[in-house]
């Protein structure tokens, strides 16, 4: 199974709008992936255009503490 592949800008992009939808959705199919035995990689987006490759998830009770602290960045 192909990784899935999360921008971490444009995760924050998301928080700063409050885009709970947005973030519902890219989560969900973040689960799915790790449910099929796949892995969830967050990048980071360089300012020349390369990215890198900062932390995976292969398990569920990690990815959802990293959901956890997005959500409690969320503007109120």
């Amino acid at each position: 199974m192909e990784d899935y592949i999360i921008n971490v800008g444009k995760v924050e992009e998301m928080q700063m709008i409050n885009d709970v939808a947005g973030l519902d959705e890219l989560f969900q199919r973040a689960k799915r992936v790790l449910v099929g035995g796949g892995t969830v990689a967050l990048v980071r987006e360089q300012r020349l255009g390369d990215t890198y490759r900062f932390e995976e998830f292969t398990n569920l009770e990690d990815f959802e503490e990293y959901k956890k602290n997005v959500y409690k960045h969320l503007q109120e």
